[in-house]
């Protein structure tokens, strides 16, 4: 086993502990033969590598690519020992800097005399430099530029065909000699030769180590190339342009060479793409039709179809792309009935079909359609916050005050916005004041037991409508004393106890919301802390129901029934 390390050190120049790895029970014949043989190979190779630069002066452009190159060169000699010792990203970070230098001088420094293969070069270059980003993006676990055996394929030719254009360049600039382009087109070969021996070593198990010792050994074919470049890097005239049918030959070729791995990079699409999941950070923020760009509308649709908010199952399975999720929800769109949807839904694999689709959702993918029927969906935040102010001044506006002669020491009148379904009424109460779940449930039952529509907390008073609205007008007064009864034109009138601990009671507002009062709501318990009556007037006429609560103080803790 020593010699075999001894060996394995003298060719291949890694560590003795590969022995182990490699060959735990010692080299057969057929691999110290290899061994052998690629030692010759590998000192006639670095005989080449090793030989010193041509004279003549250089700019500054050909010296740093020639300092740069013979850097990569003894990066995969020697550097790649201790810089392996270091994190695999800081390896990709420095292999991802080296050759986008090279490459960019390679542009720079190479005389193509063609624009389109100085374009083609710079193509292949981004693809190979693309390839080594998403390695760098691997290492430190964030989003991949591409993975997988087509895309790795895709990116292996696109080195490949960067290689050949780079030698088409040296052979159209004149400077390098033509050993030197037979160098590159023997590392071209080599890169040939991988997919087949990655394929043989698949099949065989005996002598696979003696093809990666020849492998390793030719692989500095491409070493002996990179250095032949650094070294015939004099600065010489510029030569003549090549005759018009050859240049057009070149054009083909560059073209066939650029666009072909191109064209191995892209593969159908066998799994679902999923832009935008129901957990996306994206989908968090969701803003209205009519601040969105056109460009942004089918990433909003995505979200929303995608959504599982509330724990409720999603619109579209994750089985299905972007695409087919778009296709169906323009499909949905066309219907004409909840049954055509559901239809739609089932055929997508829709957890719940029977559902259908709402139009603020579909919004999103067909305007044109939606918007014929539901113009408020096409609104910006602005414009609904606006129309939504005007409709609750307009809603404000017909709500008069019943008793306008008798004014309190702070009134106010409104409109009160109820929950559209399940809803009990409004409070009047002491905000500050905590009410147990217990009391309000016993309130609940109360208004609806005694028939009053009123329910009566110690710091709360919940009443009720009497007519199936939506809403309806309010108006509050605080009086320091009991006013009259006035109990004519009402349909209903209670008077109940409430308590003030903070000093406070009043009426909830809207405050952007959907439910409470359209206007701001005045302070009721006008004495400070204490005990107060509160007293309810209820009537449904013409312009819906009306309600009308005055407030006074009083220490009496009995209900009366003033108009049942």
């Amino acid at each position: 086993m020593l010699d075999d390390a001894w060996l394995w050190v003298a060719v291949e120049w890694s560590p003795p502990a590969y022995v182990e790895f490699y060959a735990p029970d010692g080299f057969d014949t057929l691999t110290t033969v290899a061994l052998l043989v690629a030692a010759l190979v590998k000192v006639a190779l670095l005989w080449l590598i090793l030989r010193a630069p041509a004279p003549g002066p250089l700019d500054r452009r050909a010296k740093a690519l020639r300092r740069l190159l013979y850097l990569a060169v003894a990066y995969t000699l020697v550097l790649w020992y201790p810089i392996a010792l270091l994190p695999d990203a800081v390896d990709a970070a420095l292999q991802l800097a080296l050759w986008a230098a090279i490459d960019i001088l390679y542009l720079l420094v190479i005389r193509w005399r063609s624009r389109m293969l100085r374009a083609a070069a710079g193509a292949m270059f981004a693809v190979g430099l693309a390839g080594m980003a998403g390695e760098l993006l691997d290492e430190l676990d964030l989003a991949e530029l591409g993975s997988g055996g087509i895309v790795a394929l895709g990116l292996m030719l696109a080195g490949v065909a960067a290689t050949i254009i780079t030698i088409v360049g040296q052979r159209r600039d004149g400077r390098w000699s033509r050993g030197t382009q037979v160098a590159g087109w023997l590392s071209v070969s080599v890169y040939a030769l991988v997919i087949p021996l990655d394929i043989l070593l698949g099949w065989i198990s005996s002598g696979s180590l003696a093809i990666l010792v020849m492998m390793d050994a030719v692989g500095l074919i491409n070493l002996v190339w990179l250095a032949a470049t650094a070294r015939e890097l004099p600065t010489e005239d510029r030569p003549a342009d090549l005759p018009p049918a050859r240049r057009r030959v070149t054009r083909v070729a560059v073209a066939a060479v650029a666009v072909l791995p191109i064209i191995a990079l892209i593969h159908p699409e066998q799994t679902p793409h999923l832009t935008y999941t129901g957990w996306s950070m994206d989908c968090y923020d969701r803003p209205s039709f009519g601040d969105l760009k056109p460009a942004e509308r089918d990433a909003a649709f995505l979200c929303r179809a995608r959504s599982t908010d509330g724990g409720v199952p999603p619109m579209f399975p994750d089985s299905l792309s972007d695409q087919q999720i778009l296709a169906s929800g323009r499909a949905l769109c066309r219907t004409k009935d909840r049954e055509e949807q559901e239809a739609i839904l089932t055929r997508a694999g829709s957890a719940r079909p029977a559902w259908g689709a709402d139009p603020w959702d579909l919004v999103y993918v067909c305007p044109e359609i939606v918007g014929a029927t539901h113009p408020e969906l096409l609104r910006s935040a602005t414009e609904t916050k606006a129309a939504n102010t005007a409709y609750i001044a307009e809603k404000n506006a017909q709500c008069r005050d019943p008793w306008p002669r008798t004014k309190g020491v702070v009134q106010a009148t409104a409109n009160y916005f109820l929950f559209a379904d399940g809803d009990h009424g409004y409070l009047v109460h002491d905000p500050e004041a905590e009410v147990t779940e217990e009391a309000s449930e016993q309130a609940i039952d109360k208004m609806y037991d005694d028939g009053t529509l009123i329910g009566v907390t110690r710091t709360s008073v919940l009443i009720g409508h009497v007519e199936d609205v939506i809403d309806l007008c309010l108006t509050v007064k605080a009086f320091r004393t009991a006013p009259p009864q006035r109990t004519a034109g009402w349909q209903q009138v209670n008077e109940v106890p409430i308590v003030s601990r903070s000093g406070r009671l009043t009426v909830p507002e809207m405050d952007g919301g959907d439910v409470g009062a359209g206007a701001p709501m005045p302070n009721l318990a006008i004495a400070g802390k204490g005990r107060y009556r509160l007293r309810i007037y209820v009537r449904v006429g013409d312009a819906g129901e009306e309600h009308l609560v005055v407030v006074f103080p009083g220490a009496s803790r009995k209900r009366f029934t003033l108009k049942p």
